[in-house]
């Protein structure tokens, strides 16, 4: 009953904030200028497919939520074997942390290999404790040759059915594995992925991230998990069925994205991915806003290359799921950053040139109640900290204005292939 009554409440929100603006739209739609009539139209046409957006995610997560709550567990599932991989290159001040984390699991039949990417700090010698400690742990070092190769490394010494990759910033909840091997009773399904949180919530940056990464991400793959096409298994968490992960030839290295290109290839094959909402892990989030911006750059670079390896199926209907998901893609990285930075300009332009000031709140006040309102119903699901709510406010004004900016630059560089390296972060050490 909760879930229907926010999601008349938004719809509520939404007509209301429509009404109010409805006679400022008509007055510009007949203004005399050609440019102002096409680009206000252009815009009621981005926030209507916002709008849709928008309300398809929370509809699909909402019911995504209530069938799962429905469902009866299985009263045994297989006991699969899980092989976790932490790949790791320059980690040694927080490779403690996702360890310890996965001895910690309540899921026992579970071995953790760390792979040390030529790491040129102490990350062998922290990792290498553990396995002094505990036979379940095993730790190789080989020449540094990125991520995708590490993870490999990693997949052909494994001797579980079920692989669980996880980044070396990060730390899981201790029922993360119980939660997720429950999904692969399903022969269908190849891969389920996990919720991610930002550990680091020590300034408005870190705060807004956890905002993002709640309502965002968390929100969309639970959405996008009511139709088993969840669209990128994040690196943080993520558990694959090994002979899937095999089938489809296990992770390339020529995209800046390896898991969400695995994904792609994943569904590409027929498979189904699931989110499992409950299976947690913390992750350490970029606390400058330069930092940030780098991550965001490999992130848009990355997801571009790996829709370019799937472009045929932009354009052909024999996968209509995969063709649903690209476009979603498309729409995530590029047209939407290039749609909202162009809106913002263009409204400030008319405000200062014909006083449209209002136009220019109405706008960016409708997309605050929409990211408050979410926001809201996320936090309250997830149990997260309800002060976060707030920082919606500002997510509209700062954030999303700037990470789309970011994705408007990585989406040109990439346009005009121009040369990027990885761009790695400098970890902090607060899990």
């Amino acid at each position: 009953m909760k879930e229907i009554l926010f999601i008349f409440f938004i719809i509520f929100l939404i007509t209301f904030s429509l009404y109010h603006s409805a006679n400022l739209i008509d007055y510009y739609i007949n203004f005399e200028s050609t440019f102002i009539r096409f680009g206000v139209i252009l815009i009621i046409a981005f926030t209507f497919i916002i709008i849709l957006r928008y309300l398809s995610l929370i509809i699909f997560s909402i019911l995504k939520t209530v069938f799962k709550s429905a469902e009866e567990k299985p009263i045994s599932y297989k006991n699969f074997k899980v092989s976790a991989i932490i790949p790791a290159y320059n980690e040694g001040v927080i490779i403690k942390a996702p360890i310890r984390s996965l001895l910690q699991q309540t899921y026992k039949n579970l071995e953790i290999i760390v792979v040390d990417d030529g790491s040129t700090d102490d990350t062998y010698k922290q990792a290498k404790f553990f396995e002094n400690l505990s036979n379940n742990v095993k730790v190789y070092k080989k020449r540094n040759e990125g991520k995708a190769k590490a993870l490999n490394f990693g997949i052909e010494r494994s001797t579980g059915e079920l692989i669980l990759c996880i980044d070396a910033d990060s730390r899981l909840d201790k029922y993360a594995v119980e939660k997720m091997v429950e999904y692969f009773n399903d022969e269908e399904i190849s891969a389920v992925a996990g919720s991610v949180f930002v550990a680091n919530q020590n300034n408005i940056l870190t705060k807004l991230q956890a905002l993002e990464y709640v309502e965002g991400l968390n929100m969309a793959r639970n959405g996008q998990a009511f139709l088993k096409l969840v669209n990128i298994i994040p690196g943080p968490i993520g558990m694959f069925r090994k002979k899937s992960v095999k089938e489809v030839g296990g992770y390339d290295s020529d995209t800046f994205a390896e898991d969400c290109d695995l994904t792609l290839k994943l569904l590409d094959n027929g498979y189904k991915i699931e989110f499992e909402s409950d299976a947690v892990a913390y992750t350490e989030a970029p606390e400058h806003l330069l930092d940030l911006l780098k991550q965001r750059y490999r992130w848009t670079r990355g997801i571009l290359q790996s829709i370019k390896k799937h472009k045929k199926r932009l354009f052909s209907f024999k996968k209509p799921s995969m063709f649903f998901v690209l476009w979603y893609m498309l729409f995530e990285a590029v047209l939407w950053p290039f749609m909202d930075t162009w809106a913002n300009m263009f409204l400030i332009f008319i405000s200062l040139k014909y006083g449209a000031d209002i136009l220019l709140i109405y706008w960016w006040l409708f997309f605050t109640i929409l990211d408050v309102a979410g926001a809201f119903y996320c936090i309250m699901v997830t149990k997260d900290n309800l002060k976060l709510a707030l920082y919606a406010i500002f997510y509209r004004l700062y954030f999303i204005s700037i990470i789309n900016i970011s994705k408007v630059f990585a989406t040109l560089e990439e346009w005009f292939n121009i040369e990027m390296n990885w761009g790695k972060l400098e970890r902090k050490g607060k899990l």
